[in-house]
C-alpha cells in the first residue's frame, strides 16, 4: 500500500453524519479523490425528539437530521470529499437495520469504486458502528481487490478493551492485520470541518470531542486466511 499520505482514490464508511470527519478528517484531506458514504442519514418522520437532540438545540428529529446533513456537506467541502448519503435510520430513531440489509445498499456504491482504498470502521461501542462494520465486512470477500482499511472510531477507541477485543475477532476470522499511522497532524482543513458540526459539538461539551485533535489510527489487511 501507498503512504497513507499519498492516497489517490479513498472511499471511508461513516456510520453517522461526522464519524468520517471526526476519525478521518486528516487522511480525506489528503486523498487526491474522495467520498464518504454516510449509512445511517435517513430523515425520521414524526417521531418522539430524544435527549441527543434536545442537546443539540433542535425541536424536531427532522430538524436534526436537516442541519447534520448541512453540516456534513459544509464539512466535507474543508476536505474536498463527496458525500453519499444513504437514508437508514440511526438507532436513536428506531433504526433496526440487520446487517445484511444494510450490506444490500452499501454495495452497488462500493461496486462501482474499482480500485483504491476503502475505510470502514472497527465498529466500536456503539450500536450504528457495529452494524456498520458487519454490513461491511458482508462485503469484504467479494471487495479483495480493494484496499482494505479499518480505522478507529473516535471517541469510542478510548474506552478501555473495546479495540483489543475487536482486533482478537478479526484475527480469529482470518484477517492479519498491521497498524498504519494516519497522518502525523492533523491539518487544519481537519479542525475547520470538525467546527462545521456545531450541533454535535455543543451536545459533546467543552472536551468530549477531544479525541478529533489526536492522531488518526488505521489497520490495513496485509493477510486473509479463510476459515
Amino acid at each position: 500500500m501507498k503512504s497513507l499520505d499519498t492516497l489517490d482514490r479513498l472511499t471511508v464508511v461513516s456510520p453517522h453524519l461526522d464519524d468520517a470527519v471526526f476519525s478521518c478528517g486528516a487522511l480525506l484531506e489528503r486523498a487526491r479523490s474522495c467520498q464518504v458514504i454516510t449509512v445511517f442519514a435517513g430523515f425520521p418522520g414524526d417521531v418522539p425528539l430524544t435527549d441527543w437532540d434536545r442537546r443539540c438545540g433542535f425541536l424536531t428529529a427532522e430538524e436534526a437530521v436537516r442541519m447534520r446533513r448541512e453540516e456534513d456537506a459544509a464539512a466535507l467541502a474543508e476536505l474536498g470529499a463527496k458525500p453519499v448519503w444513504l437514508d437508514l435510520l440511526d438507532a436513536q430513531y428506531g433504526g433496526n437495520h440487520p446487517p445484511e440489509e444494510v450490506a444490500q445498499h452499501l454495495a452497488p456504491l462500493i461496486d462501482r469504486f474499482q480500485k483504491g482504498a476503502l475505510a470502514v470502521p472497527l465498529g466500536l461501542f456503539h450500536s450504528d458502528h457495529i452494524l456498520t462494520h458487519e454490513a461491511c465486512m458482508r462485503l469484504y470477500d467479494e471487495h479483495q481487490e480493494l484496499r482494505w482499511l479499518f480505522y478507529e472510531d473516535a471517541l469510542y477507541r478510548r474506552l478501555p478493551g473495546l479495540l483489543q477485543q475487536r482486533l482478537a475477532e478479526l484475527l480469529q476470522k482470518g484477517l492479519r492485520l498491521t497498524p498504519v499511522a494516519g497522518p502525523r497532524l492533523p491539518p487544519r482543513a481537519k479542525e475547520r470541518a470538525v467546527s462545521a458540526y456545531a450541533s454535535q459539538l455543543r451536545a459533546f461539551g467543552k472536551g468530549g470531542y477531544e479525541d478529533t485533535a489526536l492522531p488518526e489510527r488505521y489497520w490495513k489487511v496485509d493477510a486473509h486466511e479463510p476459515h
